[in-house]
């Protein structure tokens, strides 16, 4: 469903609060070409919800945001003294200059 590299692993595992804690992993309506990408800690999981092991954490993806982010790869980049996290998602069709909405078609 979705995949990590390493460095996203180890920047999870940097980060990781507790044993057991999941990273949601999402889309919102937003932006001028209409979703945004949402990436945060959440502990509350849903029935429908879909769980990624990845050992002492997961990732949590709702089902409405999974068919659009299925397949997507999450990545730690370093540029200068910056430190992103990105996915890389072959779905996109289209993303707005400033990079922060896509759209699928």
């Amino acid at each position: 469903m979705i995949d990590l590299t390493d460095r996203a692993i180890t920047h999870v595992m940097k980060n990781l609060r507790a044993e057991g804690e999941y990273v949601r992993v999402g889309l919102t309506p937003a932006g001028c070409t209409g979703f945004e990408y949402k990436i945060d800690w959440d502990n509350d999981v849903s029935a429908d919800d879909i769980i990624i092991d990845f050992g002492k954490f997961g990732v949590v993806v709702d089902v409405m945001s999974a068919p659009m982010v299925e397949g997507s790869t999450i990545d730690v980049v370093t540029e200068g003294m910056n430190t992103t996290v990105k996915i890389i998602n072959p779905k996109e069709t289209n993303s707005c200059g400033c990079g922060a909405s896509v759209n699928f078609s």
